[in-house]
Order: C-alpha cells, then sequence, then structure tokens
C-alpha cells in the first residue's frame, strides 16, 4: 500500500524549475495548467508543441533552425526530431565560460581537485585542437577506458565538438569485454588511465591495454592519463603518449562543428549477458533535450547546484550526470567504493562539499541501512535537497530509511529508464509529494503505459512497460544493424509499433509508477505473473540477509520459485530462517510469492553496472550456456549455482 512520506511546501513548489517551466507553458500557449498532472497530459497529448517548447525553454544553442519537430509521433522506430537544425552537443555544454566551478572530482582516499568552466573550455579547446591535428573528423569514433575522472569528460566533450562519436566503459572491464563493445565500433583514438583505485587496492590498466590493442587495430592513438602514478612507463606501447603531452600547447578558439539534429553522439552498450552487446546509438539533439529536461525539470537542477551521481563511465549515468554543465552546475566526479574507507565515506564527502543532489543506486542505499549507518546523525547534510535512486526498484523499507536516517526533507526521486533510451521512463516531481515505493511521475513527453496480457493499457494494474508515442532520446540506430533488425528485434516484436521496454510495473491511479522487476525475468507459478521485486522487497528486509536472487525454475509442467540468499556471516539457512522467510513473503505478499526452496550462496551476481541478473542464474540452473560471463562484475559468482543437490528432480 502506498503511503506519502513527504510533500514539498507551496513556497518549494513555486521554486522549482518544474513550476516556472508550467508558467512558462501556460504564458506561451494561453493555458491554465496548475498540477503536474495537467502539464504531463498535455505533454503527451501535445507531443511535438511540448518538444518545440522545450528547446524554446531551453535556450538551445544552434547555427540553424529546424524545418519539422517531428515527421510521425507515431512512427516507431524511425521517427526523425527537429530535422534541418544544426547544432553541437558540446557547445550547449559549454554555454557557460566563467570562474565558477564546473566539475569537481574526488579520487579514492585522495583530495577533491575542481576546475571552472573558464579552465574546462580553455582544456577543451587545447584537446580538441589536438585532436583534429591527428586527423580526427565528424562521425570518427573515440574511446574511454577511464575512472570517473574530469579528464575523461575533457576527453568527451573534445572529441563531441568536433562532432566524433564517444563511447566509454570502465577500466573495470576484463579484456574480452573491453573488445566485445569497442571491437565493433573500431576506435582511432583510445583514451586510458594508467590505473584506478578500488576499496584500498591499487589496479593497473596499462597491462590490458597492451593486449587489448592487439586485437584493435583501429587504434591510431593512445592518450594516458597518470592517476595510479605520477609518471607511468609507457615506452613499451607505439602511438601513445601522456594526456598533458598531447595538449596543444596554444590552442585556438574552439569550433564547433555544425552538424544535423540526429547526429550520432554517443554509442553505449546492452549489458552482454546473453551474448555480444549491442552497439546502441545516440544522437545530439535527442540526448540534449531529454537530459536538459530530466535535470532541470525533474530533478530541478539550478546554477547553484551541486550534482553527485555515484557512477561509472561505463554506465549511462555517467553521461546523464556530465548533461548537467549545459545548466551552469557544479558537476561532482567520484571513483573508487562508496564504502572506502568506511560506509560514511560518501556522507562525509557530501557534507564537505556541500552537495546539493546526491544520487545513488537502490543496493547502496540498502547496504548503507544494513550496515547500521545514520548519516543524519553524524553529517551535516543541511545543503541537500534531493537524493536520486536508480539501477534497481528502490524498495519500501529503502524509502522509510532515507526519511528515517538520512534527512526527513527532500525530495526523494527514484527514477528509471535505461540506456536504451540514454534517460528516463519515469522520474522525479519536485511538485510533487513522495509516495512509498513509487518513482513520483512519468517523464514529460513520455507516453509510457503498462500493457496487461492483451495488450490494453491498465491504470492500478500490472503490465509491460510500453511507450506509444516516440520520443527524441530513442536510438537513432544500432551499430552495424542496417536494416534495424537488431533494433526491432530489441522493443518492436512484441507490440509492432509499439516500444516495449522489458520492465513489470504499474501506474497507479495518481500518476506514480511502481516497478515490479524486468519483466523477462517475471515469475509465472501456476499462470501468475509476479515481479522479482515483489519478493526481494520482503527478502532484503530480514537483518540476517545480505542480499538474494530469485529465479522460476521449470518444473513438473510449471514453474516453481526459487530463492537464493546470501547470508551474515555469522548466520547458518536453518529450518527456523527458512520458516521466517516464508511466512514474512506470505504474510506481506500472497502464497503464490512463497519460493518453493530457499538456497543459501555465497554471493550474488551483478552486471559492471550493479544490476542483478536473474536470468544468468536461471540459464546455470536450467543447464543452459551464459553466453557473455565478461558482462559480470562477479562471474565467478555463477559457479555458486552450478549442480545444486536441491534442484534436481
Amino acid at each position: 500500500m502506498s503511503k506519502i512520506l513527504w510533500r514539498p511546501t507551496k513556497a518549494r513548489i513555486r521554486n522549482t524549475n518544474m513550476y516556472q517551466f508550467m508558467e512558462y507553458v501556460n504564458t506561451r500557449h494561453r493555458m491554465n495548467l496548475d498540477t503536474y498532472g495537467e502539464l504531463y497530459a498535455w505533454s503527451i497529448e501535445e507531443s511535438p508543441v511540448f518538444w518545440e517548447t522545450l528547446w524554446a525553454y531551453s535556450e538551445v544553442i544552434h547555427s540553424r533552425s529546424y524545418n519539422q519537430v517531428v515527421d510521425d509521433i507515431k512512427k516507431m522506430p524511425g521517427a526523425r526530431w527537429f530535422e534541418g537544425a544544426r547544432l553541437n552537443f558540446a557547445e550547449n555544454l559549454l554555454r557557460y565560460r566563467d570562474h565558477r566551478l564546473a566539475l569537481s572530482f574526488k579520487g579514492e582516499g585522495r583530495s577533491t581537485v575542481s576546475i571552472t568552466y573558464g579552465e574546462l573550455y580553455q582544456q577543451v579547446a587545447a584537446l580538441a585542437q589536438s585532436l583534429r591535428d591527428v586527423g580526427i573528423r565528424p562521425g570518427d569514433r573515440l574511446a574511454g577506458f577511464m575512472p570517473n575522472m574530469i579528464e575523461t569528460v575533457v576527453a568527451m566533450l573534445a572529441a563531441t565538438s568536433i562532432g566524433a562519436v564517444w563511447s566509454s566503459c570502465s577500466p573495470d572491464f576484463g579484456i574480452k569485454g573491453v573488445l566485445d563493445r569497442f571491437g565493433q565500433i573500431e576506435p582511432r583514438v583510445l583514451f586510458t588511465a594508467d590505473g584506478y583505485f578500488y576499496n584500498g587496492k591499487e589496479f593497473d590498466s596499462l597491462d590490458r591495454i597492451s593486449e587489448i590493442i592487439q586485437d584493435l587495430p583501429s587504434i591510431e592513438k593512445i592518450v594516458v592519463v597518470p592517476y595510479k602514478d605520477m609518471d607511468p612507463d609507457i615506452a613499451a606501447m607505439a602511438n601513445t603518449v601522456l594526456f598533458d603531452d598531447f595538449l596543444a600547447r596554444e590552442a585556438k578558439d574552439l569550433a564547433f562543428e555544425q552538424l544535423p539534429a540526429n547526429h550520432p553522439l554517443y554509442i553505449l552498450y546492452s549489458s552482454g549477458t546473453t551474448g555480444v552487446p549491442k552497439c546502441i546509438v545516440h544522437g545530439a539533439v535527442g540526448t540534449l533535450l531529454q537530459h536538459v529536461k530530466e535535470l532541470k525539470l525533474h530533478s530541478d537542477v539550478k546554477r547553484e547546484d551541486t550534482i553527485f551521481y555515484f557512477t561509472t563511465c561505463g554506465w549511462m549515468m555517467w553521461n546523464w550526470l556530465v548533461s548537467s554543465l549545459a545548466l551552469g552546475a557544479r558537476v561532482f566526479l567520484y571513483d573508487g567504493s562508496p564504502f572506502y574507507p568506511d560506509p560514511g565515506a560518501m556522507w562525509q564527502m557530501a557534507q564537505d562539499e556541500k552537495i546539493t543532489i546526491f544520487g545513488t543506486s537502490a543496493k547502496y542505499l540498502s547496504a548503507l541501512e544494513k550496515a547500521g549507518v545514520k548519516p543524519k546523525e553524524f553529517y551535516d547534510l543541511t545543503s541537500l535537497k534531493a537524493i536520486l535512486s536508480t539501477g534497481s526498484p528502490l524498495s519500501a523499507e529503502s524509502f522509510e530509511f532515507v526519511y528515517r536516517d538520512i534527512k526527513d526533507d527532500l525530495c526523494l526521486s527514484s527514477i528509471s529508464g535505461g540506456t536504451d533510451i540514454i534517460s528516463c521512463f519515469a522520474l522525479g516531481n519536485p511538485m510533487g509529494p513522495v509516495y512509498s515505493p513509487e518513482l513520483q511521475c512519468r517523464g514529460l513527453g513520455m507516453k509510457v503505459e503498462a500493457y496487461d496480457a492483451q495488450g490494453n493499457s491498465v491504470i492500478g494494474g500490472k503490465g509491460e512497460l510500453v511507450c506509444t508515442q516516440s520520443a527524441p532520446s530513442m536510438p537513432i540506430y544500432f551499430w552495424n544493424d542496417p536494416d534495424n533488425i537488431k533494433y526491432r528485434q530489441a522493443y518492436f516484436d512484441i507490440y509492432p509499433g509499439v516500444w516495449q521496454h522489458g520492465d513489470y510495473i504499474e501506474i497507479t491511479k495518481h500518476g506514480g509508477v511502481i516497478i515490479y522487476g524486468r519483466s523477462d525475468a517475471t515469475l509465472n507459478p501456476g499462470g501468475v505473473r509476479i515481479g522479482t521485486a515483489e519478493i526481494y522487497r520482503q527478502v532484503e528486509n530480514i537483518p540476517e540477509i545480505v542480499d538474494s536472487l530469485v529465479v522460476g525454475q521449470d518444473w513438473d509442467d510449471d514453474v516453481r520459485i526459487v530463492l537464493f540468499v546470501k547470508l551474515r556471516e555469522d548466520v547458518k539457512l536453518t529450518d527456523w530462517l527458512v520458516d521466517r522467510i516464508k511466512t514474512t513473503i506470505r504474510k506481506n505478499c500472497t502464497p503464490r510469492h512463497v519460493p518453493a526452496t530457499i538456497l543459501a550462496v555465497e554471493d550474488i551476481p551483478y552486471t559492471i553496472s550493479g544490476k542483478k541478473v536473474e536470468l544468468a542464474v536461471r540459464n546455470v540452473i536450467h543447464g543452459l550456456n551464459v553466453k557473455n560471463k565478461d558482462a559480470l562484475a562477479n562471474p565467478e559468482a555463477l559457479d555458486n549455482y552450478l549442480d545444486l543437490p536441491e534442484l534436481k528432480r
């Protein structure tokens, strides 16, 4: 049952960017919208007008205007947005060039370093000139194998200022994982650091780079950022130069290449847990408008804000976070473990850096609560106005934890979307109340619905998350997919002409969204669909359980629920604990949610971006192959699920 945990005051509502935008819409279109619900309804009923209004409100920097907003709002895939316009993504992110802080970076165990907007512009100009000098042109691919640091942002902006396409993955990827991604797109320049730090340990990147480039012949230049060592040894690698040595000494003024609105900007990758990752290509105008909308309106980012998101450069949240530069905010970057040197590390940082918007994952908040951390008791979080959470559904218990133990007066926005749209379908609403365990609203301009088994749109019932109108941030295409075959199979196989995202959701009567987990991992015992998140919400509230994973196992012409639990070190899975788990689930869900069997395992497998991989475990227990273990952060965890006698008939 949803309940209100927080409600903004009238004064706070009127001070939000969302309210100011609604007033702008009212004035521009002679309307009288008064609530978010009314604004949202208008944004999907008059979708082209909404996006045109957002373009104007956002003051998109462009050299040529568009001929039309969209050719056909119902065409999916393939709708063309803002055709005729010429612009540059990086120019919009570098519109501020003053002495206010643009980027701050804190490496694990290190002091914070910062640069201003003026300094950022100069660094980008110098690097862009160097890239032009080695022949980089619009459409070339540049890749980053980098920690989440200032130089990574500089490299992306320099690349995109020229019209090159940027792609990155986290340095904790294995060699095969990197080649599965970069090998498909054939980048000409590779940016890397010499290493990185995580949980008090030092990791070398150059050893892996030397192996990667042997199978990546497209690389013409390797640019190394010293991070682990002040003077890394790069003599053994051909065509390799240190970052500072590569920068042009006397940079000219930055020339922003003026490009079509749908010029490719980023290449992101699917998780790759079921095969070679798909290369998802996102265009400039869709990414820019969607990010500005979500950051400025839904997250209420302002010039005076300091926004932080715990992310690696291999997760779309990095791309999302960096777009805050377009709003003139201070973007705070962190690289390392969020629990080093202690579980309160991120909150010490939030206090010291006066972070106003703190982004993280549901997994982190759950782990924080289990570690017994109560930030409000030890840290001054006066500056904090919002917490954002994504990666997986945020449990009701975590909602309660945030307001009880972190801060009682802030907007807690659980948000959800994906790499697929480099943005969100459902987000925060700084004008509205926070209901537990709901995402506050569907995003403006995103016609999100829940389809039942018959393909009917339902309110107040569970169904597939679909989007029934095109949006600018949908991929412009997949790499090496000229006939859009992979693209159509990924999203349009089930409902032709309707985007099926793969989440199992409910849209509540007051406009919120509850996510029950991935629909491809949805359990189906006795023909009744059950979202995995429904079980996680109950199980992971039990103190003895550190983590859990639930799958459906084919059994006697049906499906039975199997629950795997990772226990605290001092706990064993006794009959008493099994009974307690089942009783908790039965009491708070239904008898159908109760697992047929519960097994203890040493570890739960996750993707590198922090998502549980139910499908990989389901394949293991059914004797099927897991095609791409390099996509996992801890592939060795799958060994825990092999040949378990309890799963044999």
